[in-house]
């Protein structure tokens, strides 16, 4: 069963949900770290369906200033806030009673994997962590569009970081859009991609403070690789549409117990069947087998 909870971070409340397997405590604990501009809506719940079948606990959250969280202005990207949060979360999984301090691991999808291999990093005490779809380089996905299209985005990051200098409203732009559109994603099927994530009567809302881009562009996760001491698995969709799959394989070469896994997907067919069962499948071998070595 699901319990609606909540955690402090940053002085605003996060939005969290924790789900916990049949059987006395404590639990092996698995922290969900959601993609770009996504809320727990967005599919995490069969994610913990799936892994608590699996014996794990596992704790989704909304990240500050999105979805059922708090945090002012609305839809604000950050690095920094968001590695605050998973610290939060991290810190409320060790004080639950019902959860075994000694054995968490995190799990990120899509630019939440920069999230966890940046937390990796930071906490050589976790068991494990898996990214899937992974987004590990903000630039080189704003890179993907070209130039041109990067640099449509001067006005409205200036007037937004106007704006937030003068405590007034924020300036807002899409986060995907379809291709040709002033929004921070606009590869080919994005758009589609995002909405097919979105259960039947979600609004996703499909805006972000223009200024965000800017931490995203030197947001580079990838590079933290050869700090994660945890065994981390990669898995990389092959046909990835969003960034370079090099990328992900650099990451997982460089973690010291990277391990790496190809999949017939593109960015967004790894949530959906027949795909998304392969997937959760292996993950949960990994996770199962270094959670419990941690036990």
């Amino acid at each position: 069963m699901t319990t609606p909870t909540s955690f402090t971070s940053g002085g605003d409340r996060c939005a969290a949900w924790l789900t916990l397997p049949e059987g006395p405590g404590p639990h092996p604990t698995l922290v969900l770290v959601h993609g770009g501009g996504a809320t727990h809506e967005m599919m995490l719940g069969q994610y913990e369906k799936w892994f608590s079948q699996a014996g794990l606990a596992v704790l989704a959250f909304d990240f500050r200033h999105l979805g059922a969280s708090a945090g002012e202005p609305r839809q604000l990207v950050s690095a920094r806030r968001y590695a605050q949060d998973i610290d939060a979360a991290l810190e409320f999984a060790r004080s639950r009673h019902e959860l075994d301090a000694a054995r968490i691991a995190l799990w990120g999808t899509s630019f939440g994997a920069s999230h966890v291999v940046a937390a990796a990093a930071r906490h050589p005490e976790l068991s494990a962590a898996v990214v899937q779809c992974p987004v590990l380089n903000g630039r080189a996905i704003a890179l993907r569009a070209g130039l041109r299209h990067l640099a449509r985005f001067t006005v409205p990051i200036t007037s937004d970081l106007v704006r937030a200098a003068l405590r007034r409203p924020r300036r807002y732009v899409p986060l995907v859009g379809p291709p040709g559109e002033l929004a921070f994603v606009n590869q080919p099927g994005a758009l589609e991609g995002w909405r097919s994530v979105c259960p039947p009567g979600h609004e996703f809302d499909n805006r972000v403070t223009a200024a965000s881009g800017l931490g995203m562009l030197f947001y580079n996760a990838s590079a933290r690789a050869s700090r994660v001491r945890c065994p981390l698995l990669v898995c990389q969709s092959d046909r990835e549409n969003l960034i370079d799959t090099a990328i992900a394989e650099r990451t997982a070469a460089a973690a010291p117990r990277g391990v790496l896994k190809h999949y017939d997907a593109d960015h967004f067919t790894v949530y959906h069947p027949p795909l998304v069962q392969r997937l959760v499948a292996d993950q949960i071998e990994f996770l199962t087998t270094h959670l419990r070595a941690r036990s």
